[in-house]
């Protein structure tokens, strides 16, 4: 009798060892292939730098070259439109592996240098939209009070530790994928052990609270907006609308290029920790993940949009570009460019 208990507690083991088997080899058969993306991703990704690249060079010439005098958000400005540039840089390198052009970058570690010069862009940027955004809640909700972090001092100081803790904050990432990854290719789909899937999930979740602080931010700016129009003349209330207004561009252009990314985030990051199984879901979230992502680098060329309406210096040296009186006129009228002031010079 315990004999054939015996045999019947090795069969059962037996059976789950080899259904056990049976499913990693399943999982391991899943080969995640980037279909029609392989082709529209190289097309987007052009589209993208060389706008980005024709609108933000002028922007970071203004911003370092042709700026009278610096304020909080014209350095926010100036180290986002960094940011934008540094990150057009990484686009090529992308464009190149989708076109199957990338047996000259084969090597593991260089595709991770450029992969992670890309994300750190990509949340430096997203850290300077939020400090702009803090900027115009501050001067727009309290008018009368002067903070520290509006002298240039402060902002520039903030600025750059903004590069060094997004900086410090990647290299455990690009540490434990470089040791746990048995990535064979670029930019490509990779399973992630608990420890990186989890702090994938955190910086997910991060940002969310950025998204969080936003919403608080424009909320209280668009309660101080009914609150300054009531018993104003209507064309003085509609001009100072108009120009407040323009404050929601950035809130507007990080919900479209950001939050869908760190949406798909979540599923894709569990089915890189084989929470999510299903080789086809696998593949679909591979595939939206990759477009939300070029989504995301669609931000450096929707930047420049929040310059010009943000920014006196930056809208009126395209106004004379635009004009063909840049060079006649812009070295005369550079001292008037202070002559009235935008709202976020307030």
């Amino acid at each position: 009798m315990a004999n054939m208990s015996s045999l019947a507690l090795i069969h059962n083991n037996a059976i789950q060892s080899t259904m056990s088997f049976n499913a990693s080899i399943k999982r391991s058969e899943c080969v995640i292939e980037d279909g029609f993306i392989s082709t529209v991703l190289p097309v987007l990704y052009t589209i993208i730098c060389v706008i980005g690249l024709l609108s933000n060079i002028p922007a970071f010439w203004v911003f370092y070259f042709n700026q009278n005098k610096a304020t909080s958000i014209s350095t926010y400005m100036r180290h986002l439109a960094l940011s934008d540039l540094l990150l057009l840089l990484c686009l090529p390198f992308r464009i190149t592996y989708h076109i199957g052009e990338y047996t000259w970058m084969a090597k593991f570690y260089f595709c991770k240098i450029i992969g992670s010069f890309f994300y750190i862009n990509m949340y430096v940027s997203i850290a300077f939209l939020e400090l702009i955004s803090l900027d115009r809640y501050l001067k727009i909700t309290k008018p009368l009070r002067k903070f520290r972090i509006h002298s240039e001092k402060w902002s520039s100081s903030i600025s750059m530790a903004v590069w060094v803790v997004v900086f410090l904050l990647m290299l455990p990432f690009v540490v434990l994928s470089t040791l746990h990854s048995k990535q064979a290719k670029c930019f490509h789909y990779t399973s992630q052990k608990f420890t990186a899937g989890s702090m994938n999930l955190t910086a997910v979740i991060s940002i969310f609270i950025f998204s969080l602080l936003f919403l608080i931010f424009y909320a209280k700016i668009a309660v101080k907006l009914y609150e300054i129009s009531q018993g104003k003349k209507d064309h003085i209330r509609k001009v100072r609308t108009r120009a407040i207004l323009k404050t929601f561009i950035v809130l507007v252009i990080f919900l479209v290029c950001f939050v869908p990314y760190h949406i798909i985030r979540i599923p894709y990051v569990l089915s890189q920790m084989d929470i999510i199984s299903s080789c086809q879901m696998k593949h679909f979230l591979h595939v939206a993940n990759e477009l939300a992502l070029c989504l995301s680098a669609l931000n450096s060329c929707l930047n420049p949009i929040i310059y010009f309406f943000l920014s006196n210096s930056f809208r009126k040296t395209i106004i004379y570009n635009v004009h063909g009186k840049f060079h006649k006129n812009f070295t005369k009228t550079k001292g008037a460019t202070n002559s009235f002031k935008s709202i976020t010079e307030i």
